[in-house]
């Protein structure tokens, strides 16, 4: 099997689906692997690197993707991309199929299987597969990263000659995997941190990282059968942000990770709350490209209101992009080794078998995962 890796070509992505040490990993099992000069370049890893691991570097990308059996990727395809793909073929990469129905009938009609990194169940069995939970680890963190540079106080306490210099204060809204890696950064850095999520579940977490859990009684709320917090009623909407309000007025920094899967970022601080802290506060809003947390957030700017600095950039995981593509590799190799047939040399993807139902959305010229087959038709 031909596994063929093109390089990503959206705006700003540093990432790459494959590092040379998972090729020639794969390489050492009988695969054949071609990477698309360039690829890895961003990501820290250049072209005599995967030469080295016993891939074969193609300059021509269609030439790459009509003779690949397996396109690995991070960003989905360009729809005109898609007729370059062999009948049959398979490809993996993010794809966002609820919000992409032309993508997904294309790559139905070209006769692609079509695998989803954002569908694979979160499941101890499909832990090493998720590729959600590996990025949004890396974002998490970024975003500490960048709340403290842009803040104009230190994170920690410190004890000097002069004076003490109390910690800054942090609330992290969100205790998703991204919000506990922001939660434990920014307890690294010295920062007093506070958190909260509409998972009373996830309480005894942010607790045994240092944080203290804000209470706030907002009704019956839960979480889904994949573990991400159910979207709340606009009732339950209000009590969050009216629970919220006096924390986030103290906060030097505010963080915001609520993400509903498929669906719009819900819009939890308004421009009463940004204008009720001081200036020189900072926020980090990890929805922006989803339509944002925070209202006046704009994605890939730091926005400026009242001394408040709102930040949103968008794809953290790039801005690591050598440690985001490894881990996302890792993901790939992953998903291919727990479905190849080492006998028949080929890979098996069971639709009976619980992440393949979940995350191949095209098969067969058909649109087979029921929940986008039902967007679509809605």
């Amino acid at each position: 099997m031909r596994i063929g890796v093109p390089k990503e070509t959206w705006p700003g992505e540093r990432r790459t689906a494959m590092v040379p040490a998972n090729a020639k990993k794969l390489i050492s099992q009988g695969f054949l692997v071609s990477i698309e000069s360039g690829a890895g370049v961003e990501s820290g890893f250049d072209d005599p690197s995967y030469t080295e691991a016993g891939a074969t570097i193609v300059a021509d990308r269609h030439d790459l993707l009509s003779h690949s059996d397996l396109v690995l990727r991070v960003r989905k395809p360009a729809t005109d991309e898609i007729a370059s793909l062999k009948d049959g073929a398979v490809h993996v990469s993010f794809l966002d199929p609820y919000n992409e129905p032309d993508l997904i009938t294309a790559m139905s009609n070209q006769g692609v299987t079509a695998v989803s990194m954002e569908m694979i169940p979160r499941s101890t069995i499909a832990q090493k597969m998720d590729a959600l939970s590996s990025q949004a680890n890396l974002a998490g963190y970024v975003t500490v990263i960048q709340a403290a540079y842009h803040c104009p106080k230190v994170f920690p306490m410190m004890m000097t000659p002069s004076g003490t210099i109390r910690p800054a204060r942090v609330f992290i809204i969100g205790a998703g995997v991204a919000g506990l890696q922001a939660i434990a950064t920014a307890k690294r850095l010295g920062a007093r941190v506070e958190a909260f999520d509409t998972r009373p579940v996830v309480a005894e977490q942010v607790r045994s990282l240092g944080a203290k859990f804000v209470e706030i009684d907002l009704g019956e709320v839960g979480q889904t059968e994949q573990g991400y917090a159910k979207a709340l009623t606009p009732e339950q909407v209000e009590l969050q942000r009216e629970g919220q309000k006096a924390i986030i007025a103290a906060s030097d920094v505010v963080i915001t990770t609520a993400q509903l899967f498929g669906r719009p970022a819900p819009r939890i601080i308004t421009a009463d709350m940004i204008q009720a802290m001081q200036p020189g506060s900072v926020i980090v809003d990890m929805a922006v490209e989803t339509g944002g947390n925070v209202e006046g957030s704009v994605l890939d700017q730091i926005v400026d209101i009242g001394g408040v600095k709102i930040i949103g950039i968008g794809n953290l995981p790039s801005e690591v992009s050598r440690n985001a593509s490894e881990m996302y590799s890792n993901n790939l190799v992953n998903f291919i080794e727990e479905f190849w047939n080492a006998e028949t040399k080929v890979l098996s993807l069971d639709p009976e078998n619980e992440i393949i139902r979940a995350a191949v959305i095209t098969r067969d010229r058909n649109i087979v995962n029921e929940s986008v087959k039902a967007k679509m038709e809605s």
